[in-house]
């Protein structure tokens, strides 16, 4: 597993101090640690704790960002594999919060910025206060209201952000490049069981593609507003692609022979990045993309470059 830190603000992510107060929840963290992707009923019979016990301590790991959960096929129907997301978390008392690395350049893209976008009904979009235009017309993606954005769907197509290469303008190399958002599958209502491959591109190259297992309403996501009807899609996955040097990885996890130097990404002045669901999919299951006001992580879609 790739090293990954958290610095937590014990004020403005007191949820996730939460999350650790929990001698069941800090003993499943450092078992998938060691140990590596499990499915349930392996954490309850590793921990020897009923299953029903784990799976509502998981799910408040889930919900504050510390775990991620995939459904994944098993010999009888599918099941539910979790794996920790840091390695390292750190409580950061400091009124300056912690130390901004130097050699790192992070973007939040608003999900309302993109600068080109090929979308087929049903579509929408959402601000925290209501629907955008009209929904289910892609001709509503050009509303100036755009902007707002906090959630946004379609089922087949793309939307495409272009990020400025501030590593080229401080004459710095890069050495990875990295996007994070939260995804998920798109069906009418919503199902856990409906798979969609989810692919992204930079500055024209294909770099990998995810399969989203599922559009997740079984609970209100975290940010979700009150006034988005339970029966909507409430929340994804966060997800993470990264460039570097020896291929593409999702989630830490190699999935793609792509390196940064096949994207080219010195020569160009800003960096294009195109998500969504291909012609070709094998699951073309549409997509959602939660970003602030909406979901479980209130991020924007971000970049970093290293």
């Amino acid at each position: 597993m790739t090293n990954k830190l958290l610095v937590v603000d014990p004020i403005d992510q007191f949820d996730v101090l939460k999350g650790l107060a929990s001698e069941v929840r800090i003993s499943i963290l450092k078992l998938l640690a060691k140990s590596g992707p499990m499915n349930v009923n392996q954490v309850a019979a590793e921990l020897s704790l009923p299953q029903s016990t784990i799976s509502s301590n998981i799910q408040v790991l889930e919900t504050v960002g510390l775990v991620v959960t995939d459904i994944q096929k098993a010999r009888k129907g599918s099941q539910k594999v979790c794996r920790s997301v840091f390695t390292e978390i750190l409580v950061a008392f400091s009124d300056q919060g912690p130390e901004v690395r130097d050699d790192e350049i992070e973007v939040s893209m608003p999900l309302g910025l993109y600068s080109h976008f090929e979308v087929t009904a049903p579509c929408g979009l959402c601000s925290a206060d209501g629907v955008i235009g009209l929904l289910d017309v892609p001709d509503t993606f050009l509303d100036p209201d755009r902007m707002r954005a906090g959630l946004l769907w379609f089922t087949r197509g793309f939307v495409e952000y272009q990020f400025p290469n501030n590593a080229k303008l401080l004459n710095k190399p890069v050495q990875s490049l990295e996007f994070s958002m939260e995804l998920s599958s798109e069906v009418p209502g919503t199902s856990a069981d409906w798979p969609s491959d989810i692919s992204l591109s930079v500055n024209g190259t294909h770099v990998a593609t995810w399969t989203s297992p599922g559009d997740f309403g079984d609970k209100r996501g975290v940010f979700t507003p009150d006034w988005w009807k339970l029966a909507g899609s409430q929340y994804g996955k966060l997800k993470t692609w990264r460039i570097n040097g020896t291929g593409t990885y999702v989630d830490g996890v190699r999935v793609s022979d792509v390196t940064l130097k096949d994207l080219e990404v010195d020569r160009h002045r800003s960096i294009r990045v195109r998500i969504g669901v291909r012609e070709d999919a094998e699951h073309p299951g549409g997509m959602n993309i939660f970003g602030r006001g909406f979901g479980n992580y209130d991020q924007d879609i971000t970049m970093r470059l290293r």
